[in-house]
Order: C-alpha cells, then sequence, then structure tokens
C-alpha cells in the first residue's frame, strides 16, 4: 500500500508474443494477456490517505512553540520583532505549499498524486483548525472544527481518480508498410 491514493489501472487487450509464431502472422495460442485490470483505492483508503498527516505533525510542533510564546506574552506576543500571531499565518502558508510538494516527493508509479495534491491541499486548513493552530485562535471553536473535518473527510473520500486508458499495443517485429494490414488480419 503506498502513501498516496492509486488509481484504478484497466486491463490491456491481448497482443501478439515476439516470436514463435512469425511475428503474429498466424493466430496461435501463443497470445498473451498484456496486462490485468487493478482496481484503485477504496473509499475508506482515499478518505485515510488524503490526510496529509506529515505536514499536520510539523504543523503541530510549530504551533505548540507559537502557543507557548502567546501564553508568556499575551495577545500581543512577538518572537524575533515579529508578532506570533503573523508567524502562525506564515506557518500556515507555509504548511499549505509543502503539502502539494511531499505528495509530488512520495509520489510512485499508479499513484493520483496530482488529484492526492489537491484534496490534501485543501484538508490542511481544515485539520489546522481542528488541531487548534495559532493562525485561528481568535475565531476558534472546538464543535465547529469537529463538524467540519468530518465533514470534509467524509467528502473527501468521495474523490476518485479515473483510471488511465491503456495504450493500444502495435506489433513489435512488423515493418512499417505491413504493420498496420498485419494488425488488421490479427484483428479478423
Amino acid at each position: 500500500m503506498g502513501r498516496l491514493v492509486r488509481k484504478p489501472k484497466l486491463a490491456e487487450a491481448e497482443a501478439p508474443q515476439a516470436g514463435g509464431d512469425f511475428g503474429g502472422m498466424f493466430q496461435t495460442a501463443t497470445r498473451r494477456l498484456v496486462s490485468e485490470a487493478v482496481a484503485g483505492d477504496d473509499y475508506l483508503t482515499r478518505m485515510v490517505k488524503y490526510i496529509p498527516a506529515e505536514i499536520i505533525g510539523c504543523s503541530m510542533l510549530v504551533n505548540a512553540i507559537l502557543a507557548q510564546a502567546m501564553v508568556a506574552g499575551g495577545e500581543n506576543a512577538a518572537m524575533a520583532g515579529f508578532s506570533v500571531t503573523g508567524i502562525a499565518v506564515g506557518a500556515l502558508l507555509v504548511g499549505l505549499v509543502l503539502t502539494p510538494l511531499f505528495c509530488w516527493y512520495v509520489r510512485e508509479d499508479g499513484d493520483a498524486w496530482l488529484i492526492n495534491a489537491v484534496v490534501s491541499t485543501v484538508a490542511f486548513p481544515f485539520w489546522a483548525y481542528l488541531m487548534g493552530a495559532v493562525a485561528f485562535a481568535k475565531f476558534h471553536d472546538g464543535n465547529l472544527a469537529a463538524i467540519l473535518i468530518l465533514t470534509f473527510t467524509a467528502v473527501s473520500g468521495l474523490v476518485a481518480p479515473v483510471a488511465d486508458v491503456p495504450k493500444a499495443k502495435e506489433q513489435v517485429n512488423a515493418t512499417p508498410k505491413e504493420g498496420p494490414r498485419l494488425v488488421e488480419n490479427l484483428k479478423a
């Protein structure tokens, strides 16, 4: 199981095997299935994989430090001459930028990393609000945060990547002049 949501894979048509049947001129038992269909991730798996957990974890650490500064300095707390609230908003924006970059970095073949990046980036502020990010301190409500994250997470599982359409396989040993004719003869 990969870290990102997996695309479903459609089955490809049968293709002639190279060699043994004179370059595919004869229809024999040497035909093989190129690849089988593979189901993508189901609803619950997608719902879990869209959560940007690594970025949320880093954000929680930064926000714990900023929350301590807010407790020590009050509402006008500052760090290195900058408002703690301003730093918190900057940290939230950095998290928004890092989420799609992380999805791109951990991608593997078959991952729908672009869809994962978009959904996870939209999810990040919801999770930051739930975790009590300092950027949302003035209007944070724990009950509203729970309702928002439950709703968003349930809806995000509905976002499913579309399967890639397999490309038609052409005969391996055919010359350009004979190639289309041989492929047509195989179909007949």
